[in-house]
């Protein structure tokens, strides 16, 4: 997108490398997820970053976000983290594409439309998230003797945890269960060459479930998968979320601003007019709660974020046309992270770097 306001969203791509060297376990492989493009970071740019710093694979959720990827001249494998979308199967192979199965549905559908040809795939079990994946466990080695008998080649063999960042005896409960089909599996001739469970949190807090390879998302870009999870790691924040004020003016104590009128002034102060609003990410739900940087000073976000424009309550401190406004990122030594405005929004830092909307113009300097 052309920037012509001040708004941008800078990613630093030499950090999403180190970070995947930070995360990668010895002796097993990293797929990095760059599903939601590259959640709010640029799926193809990301991609490529992962890559360089020693991905081997990558993973997306919509045929849609791996077509987009080859697109982009990228030639990793590449796994669909879902089944296909009935009439879909076609131009998800055509692509290189690497199907997840786990529905007798789906594997239909992707046997018909492999016309007998080998086509490696990945089966996903559902232990216990209860979101997709072949349930219960024990129909696991049936569904896998489906899998070989209409001609396709078992590739993988997977599980996702619901709980990993904060829930040990659940995590454990779902590694064990997998590791049961796993057993199963090979005792009847079902021999995938990669076996993946770990996300993030798994990646940082369970080595026990790394297995041939694990599938870090949220903590490539340098973003905890929870509060203080890593924070003994040296991952580091890959975006910074910039605007600049546009207005200025100087209101008296006890006078209301925004839509609604909801926040009074507590004393005279300097109001900033700032150009990025819920259409451009900011969420709305951190109204008079989320706070900016000014000058390397915190400013409270005043009244209700509006569509195209933020209010910002500077106080005594006097500021211009022009200033530098951080809304996620460094200025000086303070710092917005994004599960500081995930928490002032009452959401998580996920939802909020995969909102940051098509008008903010990606950057990546260096």
């Amino acid at each position: 997108m052309t920037r012509l306001r001040s708004t941008v969203a800078e990613v630093d791509l030499a950090r999403v490398a180190h970070n995947v060297g930070v995360l990668k376990p010895e002796g097993a492989a990293l797929m990095a997820i760059v599903k939601a493009d590259g959640y709010g970071h640029g799926a193809a740019a990301v991609a490529g970053a992962a890559l360089k710093g020693g991905a081997a694979w990558l993973g997306v959720a919509l045929v849609e976000e791996g077509l987009a990827l080859r697109e982009a001249g990228i030639e990793a494998p590449i796994l669909l983290l879902s089944e296909t979308p009935p009439g879909s199967e076609a131009v998800a192979i055509a692509a290189r594409l690497t199907p997840t199965l786990y529905s007798d549905a789906g594997l239909d559908r992707l046997a018909a439309a492999a016309r007998g040809a080998a086509i490696a795939v990945h089966v996903k079990v559902d232990t216990g998230m209860h979101r997709v994946g072949v349930w219960p466990p024990s129909g696991a080695l049936g569904f896998l003797d489906r899998v070989a008998a209409a001609g396709l080649d078992l590739e993988g063999l997977w599980t996702h945890f619901a709980s990993s960042e904060d829930d040990a005896t659940a995590t454990a409960a779902q590694l064990e269960r997998f590791e049961t089909v796993t057993s199963e599996a090979r005792a009847a001739g079902h021999v995938p060459s990669l076996l993946h469970a770990a996300n993030s949190g798994a990646t940082i807090l369970h080595p026990e479930a790394h297995l041939d390879m694990v599938r870090p998302g949220i903590a490539l870009l340098g973003i905890a998968p929870a509060r203080g999870i890593g924070d003994d790691l040296d991952l580091r924040p890959a975006l910074s979320w910039r605007s600049a004020v546009s207005h200025v003016k100087r209101l008296p104590a006890g006078e209301r601003v925004s839509y609604g009128l909801r926040y009074a002034l507590p004393a005279d102060a300097w109001m900033a007019t700032v150009p990025v609003g819920y259409a451009d990410g900011y969420p709305r739900s951190a109204s008079s709660s989320a706070e900016v940087l000014i000058r390397g000073r915190r400013c409270l976000v005043a009244g209700s974020v509006t569509m195209d424009q933020i209010l910002v309550d500077c106080a005594d401190m006097r500021i211009e046309p022009g200033d530098e406004v951080v809304l996620l990122g460094e200025q000086g030594a303070e710092r917005v992270d994004a599960w500081e405005l995930a928490e002032r929004a009452g959401t998580i830092a996920y939802e909020i770097v995969s909102r940051l909307g098509p008008r903010v113009p990606r950057e990546y300097p260096g």
